[in-house]
């Protein structure tokens, strides 16, 4: 049994690459990807990692879509209920190409008014996967104004 153990020690030290340190652990942002919501409408998905390096030269008009308050990401522009964009119409740019990244606590209200905004007719529509949750996870920070 112990020379099992130490040949397997072994095999796994050749296997498995070294790590110099912990910042060497790096996570690539994924690739965007298309969602469709009908015909040639759609908007797209970002995960924590690729908003993190979006928001280093930010380009975009920032919303938190999350009804009721529980946090931001910095940098928020907006606050627009993902249920009241219609509404809200006199906050958005007029140009329908604009860029517009949304997220929510999970994702799920930023999704709904994702389809709410091409379905209007805007063309640059994005989405935080996972929404601030997935964005703590992945070690960023929130902000929480006003408590």
């Amino acid at each position: 049994m112990p020379v099992m153990r130490s040949l397997s020690i072994v095999l796994l030290l050749f296997l498995v690459p070294a790590v110099k340190s912990p910042s060497a652990l790096t996570f690539k942002p994924l690739e965007p990807r298309e969602v469709i919501v009908e015909g040639n409408l759609h908007y797209t998905i970002v995960d924590a990692q690729g908003l993190a390096a979006m928001l280093m030269k930010k380009d975009f008009l920032f919303i938190n879509v999350h009804i009721p308050y529980e946090g931001e990401i910095e940098k928020t522009d907006l606050f627009i209920p993902f249920n009241e964009i219609e509404k809200n119409l006199d906050k958005l740019p007029a140009d329908k190409d604009a860029k517009i990244v949304l997220y929510c606590r999970t994702d799920r209200m930023s999704n709904i008014a994702a389809k709410s905004l091409v379905k209007l007719g805007y063309k640059n529509v994005w989405v935080l996967e996972g929404g601030m949750i997935v964005w703590e996870q992945a070690g960023h920070p929130l902000l929480f104004k006003g408590r």
